[in-house]
């Protein structure tokens, strides 16, 4: 499968720009014209991109009526879809700047700024010829974060719908293309490595544990077999879905997972620890490429290298305080907060009664903010909030936490998913800023805000940006601090500044792995002593940023941008500085760049 942002164009597309290319040099269109005529544009490009996209097409809940047929597909994963879309990036990209920037309305000024940049960066990234296209850089096809073996089955689980007997026939198609997917990431991954590009050992060996582990289990008990019997018998549909699914999965599955098991062992024998992308073809701009793609900035490496390293020293003086106040005075602020991480106080049972326990906690504290947020917030998401467990079969390699948005219609909540691998790995004192973060006034308030902006154009209710998207998560948490959650609670507030040293410890180790040729051993250990995180966790976000180079910087170069904007717009403004306003400003216009969201908040000042 693909990232749901892809680049696309159609013949149609092409036909309708030359027309609107052509218009620009005849008399001036007015403004209302130029709107039209490019909204027109990227409304089609959307369209193609759907089509091209089934699985984004079901997590928008637009995959009905006459689009119900992508409901029974995964979309194509070959290379030469790949080598497909290289080229209709750059040639989306031509085309709009054909179309010229002049004669739009402010509204229109924005469409086309936003719809640029990420023409612009798609065209940048055709010269790599390896990993995926689109969305995120990610250089290993399949790694312990990636690949249809990772996403498929919690997909299937969680966004498909199984209400209908059509429903249920769909699923099977998708399971059929499930064993297409993985056949095609296989050829991928045997490419890549042709031209030198392969995983780290460390990564191969954790993918390779993962897909063997969906291997070896048996049919019957696998997710995506017991996902369509459990909800097909609540559902009274009948039929013989769970046979039917475990066939499925016993033959043609089980046949592509072996495949790619050889594959990926064979790949192993040629791989070294080597942990940065500088390894890889043209792999100093490939990095370069990627911070663009994340941060949506012109910071260089070394930009964020040195921006890591001032903010750590400055989070570790204000520890140093906090700590000192509760009477931790001895060690380094690492040690210190290490030491508090490891007492007993601060920790969840390693059990199943301690996971329902720490999950317990998180919905209270998401209940008890939701009625604060009036205080800052003139607009509120309708869509609900559900918090789960990450999948056992994936957790071993997933993130900490992650959330999934809610469809357009909000017939499904949006999900705030946590792993519980080992809830040592989350002590009491820091775990409500990943519930802000993720949550409210997160991802979740931020997401399902621009999904439910129906004034603006779907494309821009449905894209996103790393940076402004992680920026707001982290800036969430700033808010909710305002918002009184740690008054009385100085070892909160602890964990509250130890997130933000977390993330500010990011943009160290990755341009660390990935410009200065660090090792993994050496960014974990960084990571364990510079932002007291559990040496699990560290290795796990470690390797992650290692098979998703430049995305963990994007928090903080986010956040640190948005309050920056905050902190310029209260100066100049004083009195007439409306925090509802500026959190309006930031959110109703959907995702974008940082570059094109300064601007915006900039005019916004002067008016």
């Amino acid at each position: 499968m693909f990232d749901r942002r892809t680049f696309l164009l159609s013949s149609a597309a092409l036909g309708f720009l030359g027309a609107s290319g052509c218009a620009t040099s005849g008399p001036r269109q007015s403004a209302t014209d130029r709107d039209r005529s490019l909204d027109f544009m990227l409304s089609t490009w959307f369209q193609e991109d759907l089509r091209e996209n089934p699985t984004f097409a079901t997590n928008l809940g637009l995959d009905t009526g006459e689009l119900s047929f992508l409901r029974g597909q995964l979309g194509d994963a070959s290379r030469e879809r790949l080598a497909r879309e290289r080229e209709k990036a750059a040639a989306r990209h031509r085309q709009l700047s054909q179309f010229g920037r002049s004669g739009f309305s402010n509204a229109g000024q924005l469409n086309y700024d936003i719809a640029m940049f990420r023409q612009a960066l798609g065209a940048e990234g055709t010269r790599y010829h390896y990993g995926n296209f689109g969305g995120r850089p990610a250089p290993y096809t399949v790694s312990q974060l990636g690949g249809a073996y990772y996403s498929v089955p919690d997909f299937l689980d969680s966004q498909h719908p199984v209400r209908t007997r059509e429903d249920a026939d769909f699923y099977l198609s998708r399971l059929e293309a499930f064993a297409r997917n993985l056949g095609q990431e296989t050829e991928r991954v045997e490419h890549d490595a042709s031209v030198g590009v392969v995983a780290p050992a460390f990564i191969l060996d954790k993918a390779i544990a993962n897909v063997e582990r969906l291997r070896g289990t048996q049919a019957a008990q696998t997710t995506l077999v017991r996902s369509l019997a459990r909800r097909a018998a609540a559902a009274s549909l009948g039929g013989d879905y769970e046979a039917r699914a475990a066939a499925l999965v016993s033959g043609p599955i089980a046949a592509a997972l072996d495949r790619q098991i050889a594959a990926l062992r064979t790949v192993r024998r040629r791989a070294t620890n080597d942990a940065g992308v500088w390894k890889l073809p043209a792999g100093e701009s490939y990095y370069a490429y990627a911070l663009k793609a994340n941060n949506t900035t012109t910071m260089t490496p070394d930009d964020v290298h040195t921006m890591g390293l001032d903010q750590v020293r400055d989070l570790h003086s204000q520890l140093d305080t906090l700590l000192r106040g509760q009477g931790y005075t001895r060690g380094t602020v690492g040690e210190r907060i290490n030491a508090l991480n490891r007492e007993e106080r601060f920790l969840f049972p390693n059990s199943d009664a301690g996971r329902a326990e720490l999950l317990a906690s998180l919905n209270r504290q998401t209940a008890e903010i939701t009625p604060l947020l009036p205080r800052v917030f003139n607009t509120l998401p309708r869509a609900a909030l559900e918090i789960r467990r990450v999948p056992v079969d994936i957790e071993a390699g997933a993130p900490g936490g992650y959330y999934q948005g809610a469809p357009l219609d909000n017939s499904r909540p949006g999900v705030y998913y946590i792993n519980l691998k080992d809830t040592h790995e989350w002590p009491k004192l820091g775990l409500p800023t990943l519930t802000w973060h993720e949550g409210v006034p997160g991802h979740h308030f931020q997401i399902s805000i621009a999904r439910e902006a129906g004034e603006l154009p779907i494309y821009r209710r449905t894209g996103g940006f790393p940076a402004y998207s992680e920026g707001w998560a982290l800036y969430a948490e700033r808010v909710a601090d305002e918002l009184g959650v740690y008054e009385g609670d100085p070892f909160g507030r602890i964990g509250y500044l130890q997130s933000y040293l977390f993330r500010a410890t990011r943009l160290v180790v990755d341009s660390g792995l990935h410009h200065k040729r660090w090792t993994r051993e050496q960014a974990i250990r960084w990571m364990v002593d510079n932002a007291a995180e559990p040496e699990g966790s560290a290795v796990r976000e470690i390797e992650r940023y290692i098979v998703w180079p430049g995305q963990a910087t994007a928090y903080k170069i986010g956040q640190t941008v948005i309050g920056g904007l905050r902190g310029e717009a209260e100066r100049r403004m004083g009195a007439r500085f409306d925090i509802k306003a500026f959190h309006d400003n930031v959110l109703l216009g959907g995702a974008m760049p940082l570059t094109v969201l300064e601007r915006r908040v900039r005019e916004w000042m002067a008016a």
